[in-house]
């Protein structure tokens, strides 16, 4: 999606231009650069011009140089340096999505001291699996964000145990093939190149379509032998997503990837994301957000109660805390999506906060997507989209990207973002 690449790129040249006005301003203002006749004529006879338009330019510049050494003292720097740190931090504040990328280790574990990562692979690696439902269930899962693959790009994704290279063809359409050639087992998503609607093999320059996988050229044979493939697997770009449809018995898709409107249409606003990598089996997550009895203990806490389990039901912040109810019912016409009802608000010595009311509704559809409507008593209409993909067996990629109306202020979609790093920094 374009508008969320626009967004991405917004970030330091505002200040920057910020800053630059400001020196301009001071150094442009003052009477010194209409004084300056003596470095006029020596710029003259350094570079004699006819009067265009360009000389005139390059003697501005000249004179402009000349009163900026001058005018360039160490409380305007600091000044300009000052405009251009606040400028930046209500940018990022007000006008930049929040990102936040957490990798395996970085939460959820106490260290004591040690480095995260070893205690995260150390608890890892006391799991057992045992018997334990599919690490890889079927349904739709992400792999890509639609930004993160331009057109002609291509890139190696590991994911649901298989390699997989995703890639995006001249027609703008993205497309997902194994990513080992079948022919020497080159790695189709590091080096191969977008031709078309193909992919060619770095190794031997084999070209295979990426609707079904079929060869369409050998550069050193005339005729394509039929057996010539590679697996092309069935994908859909919906809501900012590159999905991948996974099936254990490789059956085709029975149900799709639901389309929200206001993201279609650009009514919703997107604000960004968090990603994190969790230590879990697939279904923990799922289950998770359908065991609403948990709200009402473990989420109650408020906020500034901190995020460690140890400490966080403490007697100073008896006073406030969140509200919940709520309960799951099943779609009876789609029995792969499940519906959560929830009306969460603050209460502080039992009275509710205004403007904390509102109302979630949940669609849990299939393992991996899930879709947060959230009408907020104020501000209206916003989305949550979750997305969970196994990266292995008991680690999960766990994405939220969160798109609001434009009666949202830019800082409440923060707060929605930085209500789930909290939760899930939780230990």
């Amino acid at each position: 999606m374009n508008i969320m690449a626009n967004y991405r790129h917004r970030l330091i040249w505002v200040p920057s231009v910020v800053g630059i006005i400001v020196l301009a301003i001071i150094v442009g203002t003052s009477s010194e650069l209409h004084a300056t006749s003596g470095i006029t004529e020596q710029f003259r006879i350094l570079y004699p011009g006819n009067g265009t338009r360009f000389d005139f330019v390059l003697q501005y510049v000249s004179d402009f140089a000349f009163v900026l050494a001058e005018k360039l003292t160490l409380y305007n720097v600091i000044l300009c340096g000052v405009l251009f740190l606040a400028t930046y931090f209500i940018q990022r504040q007000l006008f930049t999505p929040y990102e936040l990328v957490r990798n395996f280790g970085d939460v959820g574990y106490i260290t004591d001291g040690r480095n995260k990562k070893e205690v995260a692979n150390e608890i890892r690696k006391r799991r057992r699996a045992g018997d334990v439902p599919p690490v890889y269930p079927n349904g739709w899962f992400s792999v890509l964000r639609s930004w993160e693959l331009k057109q002609g790009e291509v890139k190696y994704v590991s994911a649901l145990g298989k390699e997989l290279a995703v890639y995006r063809g001249e027609n703008g359409q993205a497309y997902i093939v194994d990513a080992y050639c079948p022919h020497l087992g080159a790695n189709l998503g590091v080096g191969g190149i977008v031709k078309g609607d193909c992919i060619e093999c770095p190794f031997h320059g084999w070209i295979f379509r990426g609707s079904d996988g079929k060869c369409v050229d050998i550069p050193y044979t005339q005729k394509v032998p039929s057996f010539a493939k590679t697996k092309a697997w069935k994908c859909v770009e919906v809501n900012g997503e590159i999905m991948l449809w996974f099936h254990a018995e490789g059956e085709e898709p029975d149900w799709f990837p639901p389309e929200i409107e206001g993201i279609k249409n650009g009514e919703l606003k997107y604000h960004g994301f968090t990603e994190h990598y969790v230590n879990a089996h697939i279904e923990e997550i799922p289950e998770n957000g359908a065991d609403v009895a948990h709200l009402y203990h473990l989420h109650t806490p408020f906020l500034a109660a901190g995020r460690d389990l140890r400490y966080q039901f403490t007697w100073v912040w008896q006073w406030i805390k969140h509200v919940w109810d709520g309960g799951w019912t099943q779609d009876e016409d789609n029995k792969h999506i499940g519906i959560l009802t929830l009306d969460h608000s603050i209460a502080a010595f039992g009275r509710t906060v205004p403007l904390t009311t509102l109302r979630a509704r949940a669609h849990q559809i299939g393992p991996g997507l899930c879709h947060l409507n959230i009408d907020h008593s104020a501000f209206g209409y916003s989305v949550l989209v979750q997305t969970v993909t196994p990266v292995e067996p008991l680690v999960q990629k766990l994405v939220h990207c969160i798109y609001t109306n434009r009666r949202y202020p830019d800082l409440s979609p923060r707060y929605l973002c930085g209500l789930n790093v909290y939760k899930l920094n939780v230990i």
